[in-house]
């Protein structure tokens, strides 16, 4: 379980396929301290397994085994070397709990139709498939590349949210473009909601 506050922005190193899996490296630093293997990094909102730890320097090599339905269905297949992947590690039971349940399982991805500054923030529009949208409300909590963020807006195939200047400098946002694709997680209260209300009927 992770809240979608971000630690630190990783940078990958290489991506390797394998007959598997695809196996990627992603170059960390206060992310990676005292991290095991095993241990779960969600990297992009999406939760991987460390399978190796090597040193770099000040910096940590951490290799992910990212399956190939998990590639095909993130914006981690978009990802290059060089590019910026936003870190998490796991929520601690005695941590400060600061954004919304994130669960790591990306519901899909959306495509970004708008984003520009105004002002000293940023404006971020998301056109998102039906299966996420449906879970956005305005006001409500939403997980975009593993940040939590509140909606400022909605319309019948988009949301918008706004971004302060340490969340653009902070996160990997500071990279996207127009048009460009981003993992999504809808707010686990409205599926269990949704569930619990089907069952009755």
């Amino acid at each position: 379980m992770f809240t979608g506050i971000v630690q630190e922005t990783g940078t990958v190193e290489s991506i390797q396929p394998t007959s598997k899996s695809i196996r990627l490296t992603v170059r960390a630093g206060a992310a990676a301290r005292g991290l095991k293997r095993g241990d779960s990094v969600a990297v992009n909102g999406c939760c991987l397994t460390v399978v190796t730890i090597a040193a770099r320097g000040k910096s940590k090599l951490l290799q992910f085994d990212v399956l190939q339905e998990s590639w095909r269905l993130t914006n981690l297949s978009c990802v290059r070397p060089g590019s910026g992947v936003n870190l998490e590690r796991p929520l601690r039971a005695s941590g400060e709990f600061g954004g919304h349940f994130v669960t790591g399982h990306v519901d899909g991805m959306g495509k970004i139709v708008r984003w520009e500054k105004s002002g000293a923030d940023h404006v971020l529009e998301i056109a998102a498939p039906a299966n996420v949208m449906r879970y956005v409300i305005r006001k409500g909590s939403i997980a975009i590349d593993g940040i939590s963020l509140t909606v400022a807006g909605v319309k019948k195939k988009t949301f918008r949210v706004w971004i302060i200047p340490h969340t653009f400098t902070a996160t990997a946002l500071r990279e996207r473009q127009v048009g460009d694709a981003v993992n999504l997680e809808a707010d686990l209260l409205g599926k269990y909601v949704e569930r619990f209300l089907a069952g009755r009927r």
